[in-house]
């Protein structure tokens, strides 16, 4: 059997203030001939959440699909457009739980 590598293009880490909100936002991607074929982003606060690591909310395609994890709901994406797209989709769903 064959393993894939990927090259890792984004790792990123923010710890976010406990003045606008707390947690820890990750952004982690993966590309393959030019094109984000692994990404994980995530939102992390185990004051709102406990469970799951204190996973919020998270974006990603582990597993083989793409899915969005609400407070350790998993649910699948259907409408998935490109990483480009789920990262903005990220960036507005955090405004839920990360203020100005």
């Amino acid at each position: 059997m064959i393993k894939k590598t990927y090259l890792k293009v984004i790792d990123e880490k923010y710890i976010i203030p406990i003045a606008l909100g707390g947690g820890i936002i990750k952004f982690e991607a993966w590309e393959s001939e030019g094109l984000v074929v692994k990404y994980n982003m995530v939102y992390i606060n185990q004051n709102i959440y406990a469970q799951d690591n204190g996973r919020v909310l998270g974006y990603d395609n582990a597993h083989d699909f793409h899915h969005k994890h609400y407070f350790g709901k998993i649910v699948e994406l259907d409408d998935f457009i490109s990483y480009q797209d789920q990262v903005k989709k990220f960036r507005e769903d955090i405004k839920e739980f990360v203020h100005d």
